[in-house]
């Protein structure tokens, strides 16, 4: 198990939950948003975990769902943890609302698989590569505003020293070796951070060299997270410019993992 307990994955779990006693109760989606006056795909994104659900609509729906004592006790518990603030709250705006979904599934990851084309890995990026990144891709972003931006890709960093930190496997064309960001001097301090990296543990670090040839991942970069509980689902992750993808599907992840 992970030191972290993230509140994205007790949404994600608890709307799975919701789920199972709705199909348990044979109520559809349409029913049971009938039910307590929200549309099937309000219905839809609770069990996904995509948006909070208040403790009084909660209850309506363990009522509807015939969910009760220790199993409706366990559910709003889980509710409870689902409704902390992470600790990336405390970086305010920093945070894109598409990529608070991220950080909040990467704190508890027993495993994160990556591929990256053109960039080192945020989560293994130096102070200097990652401001240089930053302000190359926000252009006109006032300084305070990077370095918040700046803090929290360094905050993330530190769930591979905690004490029982995730396996990280990152494939890295070589490409991202060859294209200087910022400078000479930002390039050399990021090549030894990736050759300390080595010897984190759990950590593997590959580079595919242009030779390689043709590629499952040519088309960009991605994330693979794994979980420690059987029942939760793993995550493929593709970020885009101005926002991202969660796919889930067991079919969709599989896709990514062929690489």
């Amino acid at each position: 198990m992970t030191d972290v307990q993230s509140p994205t994955v007790r949404r994600r779990q608890l709307g799975m939950e919701l789920r199972r006693l709705r199909e348990r109760a044979n109520v559809s989606a349409i029913e049971a948003g009938e039910r307590i006056g929200r549309s099937d795909s309000t219905i839809s994104r609770f069990e996904t975990g995509r948006v909070t659900i208040r403790q009084k609509v909660l209850v309506q729906l363990l009522d509807l769902y015939n969910a009760t004592g220790d199993e409706a006790q366990a559910v709003l518990d889980l509710a409870r943890e689902a409704g902390k603030r992470g600790w990336w709250h405390a970086h305010g705006d920093a945070v894109p609302p598409w990529f608070e979904i991220f950080i909040g599934l990467e704190a508890e990851a027993a495993s994160i698989q990556t591929y990256q084309p053109q960039l080192v890995p945020g989560i293994l990026q130096t102070e200097a590569y990652a401001r240089a990144v930053i302000e190359a891709d926000r252009p006109g972003t006032p300084p305070q505003e990077i370095d918040r931006l700046v803090d929290l890709r360094m905050a993330r960093q530190k769930l591979l020293t905690r004490s029982n930190p995730p396996e990280l496997w990152a494939v890295m064309s070589e490409a991202v070796l060859r294209h200087v960001v910022g400078s000479s001097a930002i390039m050399r301090e990021q090549l030894l951070r990736l050759y300390d990296a080595r010897h984190l543990a759990g950590v593997t670090l590959q580079i595919l060299p242009f030779a390689g040839g043709a590629h499952p991942g040519m088309l960009g970069p991605f994330h693979l997270l794994e979980f420690p509980r059987p029942s939760d689902t793993h995550v493929a992750y593709v970020e885009y410019l101005m926002g991202s993808m969660y796919l889930e599907k067991p079919e969709e992840v599989r896709r990514y993992r062929l690489f």
